[in-house]
């Protein structure tokens, strides 16, 4: 019953706060065009406005960097079982 959620790239983010900035739409306008919550387009806007537009590009270099290290503890995984397989075929061929 419990719903994902979504992640939101930081340039959809800008994009929809400086939308909410100009005032040229509602909010609600706004959040039913992009398909968000209004809440978020309200939260998003006052991080524009109180921080810049930098204050989106930080999530994805966040994300890259988790990613990253998933990728190395899984090279490292991978590294592990291929010895441990090695080792095993040594092991049998002696028996065998």
């Amino acid at each position: 019953m419990s719903k994902n959620r979504s992640n939101y790239s930081g340039q959809l983010k800008f994009q929809v706060a400086l939308e909410a900035a100009k005032g040229l739409k509602t909010i609600n306008q706004i959040a039913s065009e992009r398909g968000v919550h209004p809440n978020l387009v309200s939260h998003w806007k006052r991080q524009l406005l109180d921080q810049g537009a930098t204050v989106f590009s930080r999530s994805t270099t966040n994300h890259r960097q988790q990613q990253q290290a998933h990728e190395s503890e899984f090279y490292e995984q991978i590294g592990r079982l291929k010895m441990e397989l090695e080792w095993l075929g040594k092991k049998v061929a002696r028996y065998s």
